[in-house]
C-alpha cells in the first residue's frame, strides 16, 4: 500500500462513535472509499464505548481477525466488541463471518455491502441468539440501504445479554459460579461402550465439581491427529460450548500435548482430558503426607511433557563474548525445576515407603492376618470398613472419596483378630503416572493374606469393572493373591427395587455364578455370610462369631 493509504488507515483510530451507533455514516463512507481504493476488505473492531480497538486489512474475499487479548471472554457471554467490515462486491455475510461471530462471541458483526459508488452501499448485520428454540446460534438480518438503517446499539446489546443469560439459566441446572463443561468422547469402540465410558466421565465431572452442560460422542473412521475430532466437528462443539456458556472442554480420551495446544489455539476455554480430571480429584482428596506427595508427583509427571514456551521472547540474556545465541529459556528453566522437584518427591516417597515397610513388618511379626479391600471406585469399600469395625472413615457417594489408606483391627471370637485395610479405588484408563505414584501406597496389598474384591453389583457395568480391577491387580503383580469376591449394594439391584418376586432367586443365581458373597455394606445384619467366610479361611476351628467391631484400634498410616 502507498504511504498515503497507510496514513488514512491510521487516522481511523482517531474516530469515535456514539454508544448508540453501530457505525457512523462518516466512518462507513471513509471505510468504503479506502476499501475500494486498495481493493481489499477493511474492518474495524469497535468497543462498547465507541473506540476503534483494531483496524484490520484483509484481501479481496476475507480478513483475519487478530487475537483479542485485550478483550478476554472469561465467564461473560459476549466479548464486548463488534466487527464492522466491507464486502467489495456487495455479497452477504459469509459462513466465515458467521463462524467468527459464533466462536469469538462478538457483540455483533456488520457487513458494508459496497457498490462502485462509495456513497451508495447497504448494511447487513448478525448477532447471537440463545440456544433454545434456534437451530443456529445466530440470527442474520436482511440487508438494508445504509441511509435507512436505524438501530440503537446500546439498547440492543443490553437486551441481547439479558436474553442470553436468561436462556442460559433456563436451559441448565448448573450452580452459579460452578465450572461448566462439555464432555467429549472420540472413540472407535462400540457405541454401548462409548456411552458407558461417558456415564463414568459424568460421574468424574460431578465429583470434581464440574457442571455438565452437554455430551458429544463421535465415532470416526480415523482419528484427526491434530484435534482428535474432525476439524468441522470441533468448531461445531466450540460454538455449542460458547452458546451454552461453558468454561471448559473435557475429553474422555487422553490428549497428546500437541492436541491440547491445537485445540487451545481455537478457543479460550480450558481443555483437559480424563487423566487431568482424575488428577484434580485426587489433589482435592489427598489429606495425608503420603497422598499429597504421590498426587504432586503424578501431576508433575503429567505436566512435564505438556509445558510449552512462546519463543525467543522468553529467553534469558545471551551468553558468550558476542552473544552467540539465546541462553537458557524460561521453558527450559521450568522443565529443569520440575525434574528437580520430581527427584525430590521420589526421594521423599521412598523415605515414607520405608516407614510403611517397618510398620508392616511389625504386623507380620505379630502374626495377625491382613485383609485388604480392593475394588472399583465407589464400590463401598470405606463403608464396609466402617460397618465391620464401627469406624468413621470418610465416605460419600462420589468417585475416589477415599484416597488415603486406612487400617483397622477387627476382633473375632476366641481372641482372634485380623487387620482390615481400605485402599484407593480403581478405575478404567487410570493414568499411568498416577498408577506409578500410587504403587507405594498399594504396597500394602503385597503383605495382605487375602484380598476382598468388592463389587457394586447394582451397577449395570459391574462385569466390566471386575475385569478392569483384575487387570490393574495384574499390573501390580498381585494376580496370584488369594481373593474373595464380594457383591455389595445387593439391596439396590433393579429387580429388588421393582419388587420382582423372583428377585432373590436371581441374586442367588448371580452369587453362585461368580462364587461370591452378597452383602449390603451399609447394613450390619447382611455381613454374617462374609464373616463366616473370613473365619473359615483363617480359622477352621471357629464356628460362631460375635458382632464385629467390639474392639478395634486404628493403625497409624
Amino acid at each position: 500500500m502507498k504511504p498515503s493509504q497507510v496514513k488514512r488507515l491510521e487516522r481511523l483510530y482517531r474516530r469515535r462513535l456514539k454508544p448508540g451507533e453501530v457505525v457512523s455514516l462518516e466512518l462507513a463512507r471513509e471505510m468504503a472509499d479506502i476499501s475500494l481504493e486498495i481493493r481489499r476488505q477493511l474492518g474495524v473492531l469497535v468497543s462498547r464505548i465507541g473506540e476503534i480497538a483494531y483496524v484490520v486489512v484483509g484481501d479481496e474475499r476475507a480478513l483475519m481477525i487478530p487475537a483479542l487479548e485485550d478483550y478476554p471472554l472469561g465467564r461473560r457471554l459476549l466479548r464486548g466488541i463488534r466487527l464492522v467490515h466491507t464486502h467489495l462486491k456487495g455479497e452477504p455475510l459469509s459462513d466465515d463471518d458467521l463462524t467468527d461471530l459464533s466462536l469469538l462471541r462478538l457483540d455483533m458483526i456488520a457487513a458494508l455491502q459496497l457498490t462502485q459508488n462509495p456513497d451508495r452501499f447497504s448494511i447487513q448485520t448478525a448477532a447471537l441468539v440463545p440456544p433454545e428454540g434456534h437451530h443456529l446460534p445466530y440470527q442474520v438480518e436482511p440487508s438494508v440501504p445504509f441511509a435507512k438503517f436505524d438501530l440503537d446499539f446500546r439498547s440492543f446489546v443490553e437486551t441481547l445479554e439479558q436474553t442470553l443469560e436468561r436462556g442460559l439459566k433456563e436451559g441448565t441446572l448448573v450452580a452459579t459460579g460452578q465450572e461448566r463443561g462439555i464432555l467429549i468422547s472420540v472413540t472407535q469402540r462400540p457405541m454401548e461402550e462409548a456411552v458407558d465410558s461417558m456415564e463414568e466421565l459424568k460421574e468424574l465431572a460431578r465429583t470434581a465439581g464440574v457442571g455438565v452442560l452437554d455430551t458429544v460422542i463421535q465415532r470416526p473412521k480415523e482419528f484427526n491427529p491434530r484435534y482428535l475430532l474432525g476439524e468441522g466437528k470441533i468448531r461445531e462443539v466450540l460454538i455449542k460450548a460458547l452458546q451454552f456458556g461453558a468454561t471448559m472442554l473435557v475429553f474422555d480420551q487422553e490428549l497428546s500435548p500437541a492436541q491440547v495446544r491445537s485445540i487451545s489455539e481455537l478457543t479460550e476455554l480450558k481443555v483437559i482430558d480424563r487423566s487431568q480430571l482424575i488428577l484434580d480429584i485426587f489433589a482435592r482428596r489427598a489429606t495425608s503426607q503420603d497422598g499429597k506427595v504421590q498426587v504432586e508427583l503424578a501431576q508433575l509427571k503429567y505436566l512435564l511433557p505438556r509445558l510449552i514456551g512462546r519463543g525467543v521472547q522468553m529467553s534469558r540474556l545471551m551468553g558468550g563474548i558476542g552473544g552467540r545465541g539465546p541462553g537458557e529459556t524460561k521453558l527450559e528453566v521450568d522443565r529443569r525445576r520440575i525434574r528437580d522437584r520430581i527427584a525430590h518427591l521420589e526421594r521423599e516417597l521412598k523415605e515414607l515407603s520405608n516407614g510403611r515397610y517397618q510398620r508392616r513388618q511389625k504386623r507380620v511379626k505379630a502374626g495377625i492376618p491382613i485383609i485388604s479391600i480392593v475394588g472399583y471406585t465407589n464400590a463401598g469399600k470405606s463403608t464396609l470398613l466402617n460397618t465391620l469395625t464401627r469406624s468413621e472413615v470418610f465416605t460419600e457417594d462420589l468417585l475416589f472419596a477415599t484416597l488415603d489408606t486406612s487400617s483397622r483391627r477387627l476382633r473375632f471370637p476366641m481372641d482372634r483378630e485380623v487387620i482390615i485395610t481400605d485402599t484407593v479405588g480403581f478405575i478404567r484408563s487410570l493414568p499411568k503416572s498416577l498408577l506409578g505414584a500410587f504403587k507405594a501406597t498399594l504396597e500394602e496389598l503385597k503383605d495382605a493374606d487375602l484380598l476382598i474384591h468388592l463389587v457394586d453389583c447394582s451397577n449395570p457395568r459391574f462385569e466390566e469393572q471386575i475385569i478392569q480391577v483384575d487387570a490393574i491387580l495384574g499390573e501390580l503383580e498381585l494376580s496370584q493373591k488369594p481373593k474373595l469376591l464380594v457383591f455389595n449394594k445387593a439391596d439396590l439391584l433393579p429387580e429388588l427395587k421393582k419388587g420382582d418376586p423372583l428377585a432373590f432367586m436371581k441374586v442367588r443365581q448371580l452369587t453362585r455364578r461368580y462364587g461370591a458373597v452378597t452383602i449390603s455394606a451399609a447394613d450390619r445384619k447382611t455381613l454374617e455370610p462374609l464373616l463366616k467366610e473370613l473365619q473359615h479361611r483363617f480359622w477352621h476351628d471357629v464356628e460362631d462369631y460375635r458382632a464385629p467391631g467390639q474392639n478395634h484400634d486404628e493403625f497409624e498410616e
